[in-house]
């Protein structure tokens, strides 16, 4: 009688140990790929932009601007999931060019700058909800002459290289035989260098960060934002691909930035105050398309 009560009661141990090591395992799964690796080395490896004013960008010494505050509050969310208050955060340069390949290749676990979110990306990476709602003009000199984007045609353009707006400026020249002279700069400080130098009539970009370049204009009063917007486009945070789990904690993050108002403090801290590095204002009115974003956080792509 003995004896056979003791193997009942070792192969319910044995069935508690069983699901007790399911569910473990079942909790590492949920943590997806990114958030395994994040807790296996300790480090939080973000992408940033150096010149992307005012999302994300550097003085030199600090990271800063209205997408990396959303992005520290991605990290901050991170620590608390993980429970790892002490998480090593390690900061990387990136371009526009580098962006998609330093997250596929797991330099990066994630970055919150002036990427958009598309169809064409999103075979590649995978993106949060939206950060930002943006038409895609040009700024020039107040008495260059150029008010919309035909007056482009014969003329020298530049834009910083990798983006959505490069494309559509080569498509623009082929489809309609502009004739542009297109210089691809390799960030958004040089584009507007060309274009402050003379070499270039116009400097065609995501309309936010023309604004954000106009903050360096050693005379502000010279430039103006012109043009009929080519597209309507959105920023995201990127990271890899089939990892639900951080898509998730990201989507969370933002949507709970949105919806509490915070997100519209960060947008009058960034676009509507005085900001580094000369103290400029950059008075950017907030669109009813970001309104709406606020009011209803999502994750969709324009193009």
């Amino acid at each position: 009688m003995q004896s056979n009560v003791r193997p009942h009661r070792f192969s319910r141990c044995l069935l508690a140990a069983a699901m007790l090591a399911c569910a473990a395992g079942a909790a590492i799964a949920d943590d997806g790929e990114t958030l395994r690796k994040i807790k296996d080395t300790g480090v939080i490896s973000l992408g940033y932009r150096e010149s992307s004013i005012p999302f994300s960008y550097t003085n030199g010494k600090d990271v800063m601007g209205y997408s990396h505050e959303i992005l520290l509050q991605i990290v901050d969310k991170v620590k608390t999931q993980l429970q790892m208050p002490n998480l090593q955060v390690k900061l990387v340069p990136i371009t526009s060019q580098n962006r998609i390949t330093l997250v596929q290749n797991g330099t990066i676990d994630i970055e919150c700058g002036t990427t958009t979110n598309n169809l064409e990306r999103q075979k590649q990476v995978a993106f949060s909800n939206s950060l930002f709602v943006y038409g895609l003009r040009m700024l020039t000199k107040k008495d260059s002459g150029v008010k919309d984007f035909p007056d482009l045609k014969d003329r020298n353009v530049v834009t910083t290289a990798g983006t959505t707006d490069e494309r559509l400026l080569v498509k623009m020249n082929g489809e309609k035989g502009m004739n542009m002279n297109l210089i691809s700069a390799k960030d958004h400080g040089q584009s507007f260098l060309i274009l402050e130098t003379g070499r270039a009539v116009a400097f065609v970009m995501d309309e936010p960060l023309l604004y954000g370049e106009l903050t360096k204009a050693k005379n502000h009063g010279d430039w103006t934002v012109v043009g009929t917007p080519l597209q309507t486009e959105n920023y995201a945070c990127m990271f890899r691909k089939d990892d639900p789990s951080f898509k998730k904690l990201a989507d969370g993050v933002i949507a709970g930035l949105m919806t509490s108002g915070r997100a519209e403090q960060l947008y009058k801290k960034w676009f509507q105050s005085p900001i580094p590095p000369r103290g400029i204002n950059l008075n950017y009115p907030l669109s009813a398309e970001m309104k709406d974003l606020y009011a209803q956080p999502n994750d969709k792509a324009f193009q």
